[in-house]
């Protein structure tokens, strides 16, 4: 038997325009977690894709176990022994944990599916794990890390012996993320290689026991991750030294921009007071539930039943509305961008337009030519990586994707950008120009009211951190007095 559990020779894939992958070969050793990361675009994705079977090779070949397999379809995958438990879990709502597990494949007794068979086998593999979920559950009753897990349960219940897992850890609490990590490490003591994507570089140096780099479709290095720190590790991908990874900045900070007094929502939202200023970079801190996102929703127009006052710009403001809020020169970059902040099927110049239509009209006319180049401005400006400003949005990175969100709220002359979870899904060269492009707009006078679960990213670019637990703002930080241990002091009040 050969000691890895795949061995991926001289891979190619190409696309209309794009080569994804260019002769990428590596080994991965049997029972090894093993970290594959690179920049948004770098071909993580297509390789995962060949490996289970949705897409075929240009030319190369796998390995699997010793043996060369072509993988021509997903189930022809699973059947193989490699399951992949995606970021967008597929798992079917109005079903319990149990007929998620095997669907498709009930256990058939004398007059229809056996249901306590299919019950003790789910048990059976939730006991591998270590956890107690009932398998009676509604999987719409489950949090996301308890989707998760019945995502595992399902790649066990094929016999595979190799899972990957395609950025895990993306939306899960810290205790989650403990529970997951248990779960990793009861995987590896079984002997199953568990192939690990991410954007969290700490978390390599967690778990793994190898990283490989891929970098514009090429194989970059392939290491034992106790021979790496996180500065070769982004120098690898990325191909250049990033430097400071948070810009410094010094901004003289304005005039009050906004001020929130008293903002209730019942359920959600309690006496919530605080000021922005012009050119300020003001962090929202907190758990997840601690309403953050609820805030910014009621402050967007975007939710009923929001009462207290506001004033913007020293006036009355009252969030009736999202047009409202737009009108106001309020702009809001949602915490999923491909769900809430883009329309994929549209192009570039679409997405960027959409939030305000008066800049490519003359009189009651769209012109495209107006929209062309408004378009090619802001790609320009805010260095948005893409072909053509009619390409559309879904081909473009994370990183990318981003990028034209913004673009389209300062398309609409926002003054006020509301981003939550700025870097979600993003690459560590992408989060760098995301920093930077935060930085730029306070400079300019914007004032931005950051989201984010990443402490780190709130120490590192914010003036001020205001810390929510429950609907209520529980701490006040400025900059220099801020620390993770204060802020999680704050936020589990």
């Amino acid at each position: 038997m050969s000691d890895y559990a795949l061995r991926i020779k001289n891979i190619s894939k190409s696309f209309p325009g794009v080569k994804a992958l260019d002769d990428v070969s590596f080994d991965i050793k049997k029972g090894d977690l093993h970290a594959l990361v690179g920049e948004n675009g770098a071909g993580k994705s297509t390789l995962i894709k060949i490996l289970s079977g949705v897409y075929s090779t240009d030319a190369g070949s796998v390995e699997l176990h010793g043996k060369k397999v072509t993988v021509h379809t997903p189930l022809e995958a699973q059947q193989l022994g490699i399951s992949v438990v995606h970021q967008e879990l597929k798992l079917v709502e109005s079903l319990t944990v149990k007929e998620n597990i095997f669907l498709g494949r009930p256990f058939k007794g004398k007059f229809g599916v056996n249901w306590q068979k299919l019950r003790d086998e789910a048990v059976n593999l939730l006991n591998r794990l270590n956890i107690v979920l009932d398998p009676d559950d509604l999987v719409s009753n489950l949090s996301v890390a308890q989707k998760q897990i019945v995502e595992i349960c399902k790649a066990l219940s094929y016999n595979a012996d190799v899972i990957i897992m395609d950025e895990p850890s993306a939306t899960l609490t810290d205790k989650e993320l403990e529970t997951l990590f248990q779960i990793l490490h009861e995987l590896k003591s079984q002997g199953i290689t568990i192939i690990y994507i991410t954007h969290r570089l700490e978390e390599i140096f967690q778990l793994a026991d190898t990283v490989t780099v891929l970098r514009d479709g090429k194989h970059i290095d392939t290491l034992p991750v106790d021979q790496v720190d996180k500065d070769k590790l982004i120098s690898l991908m990325v191909g250049r030294t990033l430097g400071m990874e948070y810009p410094k900045r010094k901004v003289e900070i304005g005039e009050p921009i906004l001020e929130v007094k008293n903002l209730n929502r019942k359920g959600y939202l309690h006496d919530i007071s605080f000021t922005l200023r012009r050119g300020e970079i003001l962090g929202f801190a907190g758990l997840v539930g601690a309403g953050r996102t609820e805030l910014a929703r009621a402050l967007f127009g975007a939710d009923k039943g929001v009462t207290g006052e506001v004033l913007l710009n020293g006036k009355p403001y009252t969030p009736k509305n999202v047009s409202s809020a737009i009108a106001q020169g309020i702009g809001l970059i949602p915490e999923d961008r491909k769900e809430q902040g883009l329309v994929l099927n549209m192009m570039v110049k679409e997405n960027i337009s959409m939030a305000n239509f008066q800049s490519i009209k003359s009189s009651r006319v769209l012109m495209p030519k107006k929209e062309d180049a408004l378009a090619n401005k802001f790609i320009d400006t805010l260095r948005i990586v893409t072909p053509d400003a009619e390409r559309k949005v879904q081909y473009l990175s994370g990183g990318n994707q981003q990028k034209v969100v913004i673009a389209k709220w300062l398309n609409a002359e926002s003054d006020i950008l509301i981003i939550d979870e700025p870097t979600r899904g993003i690459d560590v060269g992408a989060k760098s120009e995301i920093y930077s492009l935060m930085c730029d707009l306070a400079e300019k006078g914007k004032a931005i009211i950051m989201i984010s679960s990443d402490m780190p990213e709130l120490l590192g670019v914010c003036d001020r951190i205001m810390v929510m637990h429950d609907g209520r703002i529980t701490g006040e930080l400025m900059a220099e007095e801020a620390t993770q241990e204060k802020i999680l002091e704050y936020a589990i009040m």
